[in-house]
């Protein structure tokens, strides 16, 4: 029978959010025991209700599946900051780029995710992003608007607001730059 009642193991709680680097953001809804081919094992229970979806983590096997809590603000207000910096894509084939893109955001570090946002992020003046770019900025977005949503507790929609807002001040200030330094040289 499985042991429901631990609520806290390895610094982690029930109720708490974590990011589960492959999924993202989800709640430990319960610390439990089983028994899997007659040894007994001890499971994080994480919902990730968004994606209708339910995880079972080793409480051992945590740190190796870089399991972590949410960001403190510190982290937030370096993510919002790179979020503003200079886009920096590689001039590598897409396929290249698209896979490190995708490991970025499967590392589960707000930062790197913020990179990836940053870098494949397309202002209404410019050129129109491929469907997998696309898909790529969405899946970046996602997950970091979901950790600062769990992180600040305000509602998604107010983090891709925040999000935004960061990419078009950044995409302004660029803007600026150019135009200064277009006046320098005349």
């Amino acid at each position: 029978m499985p042991d429901n009642n631990k609520d806290q193991c390895f610094g982690f709680k029930t109720s708490e959010y974590v990011v589960y680097p492959t999924h993202g953001v989800g709640r430990i809804v319960a610390i439990e025991e089983q028994e899997i081919a007659g040894c007994k094992l001890e499971l994080f229970v994480i919902n990730f209700e968004k994606d209708k979806m339910t995880l079972r983590v080793p409480t051992s096997k945590t740190q190796s599946a870089g399991m972590r809590k949410l960001s403190d603000a510190a982290v937030l207000a370096r993510a919002m900051e790179t979020l503003r910096g200079r886009a920096r894509v590689k001039r590598t084939m897409w396929s290249r780029r698209a896979q490190e893109y995708e490991a970025k955001i499967n590392s589960g570090d707000l930062i790197t995710i913020a990179e990836v946002v940053r870098d494949l992020y397309r202002s209404d003046a410019q050129p129109e992003q491929s469907y997998s770019e696309r898909q790529l900025y969405e899946m970046a977005l996602d997950r970091m608007a979901r950790e600062i949503s769990a992180a600040q507790d305000v509602d998604e929609s107010i983090a891709v607001q925040k999000v935004a807002e960061a990419l078009t001040k950044a995409g302004r200030l660029r803007k600026q730059d150019v135009e200064e330094d277009d006046k320098k040289a005349a």
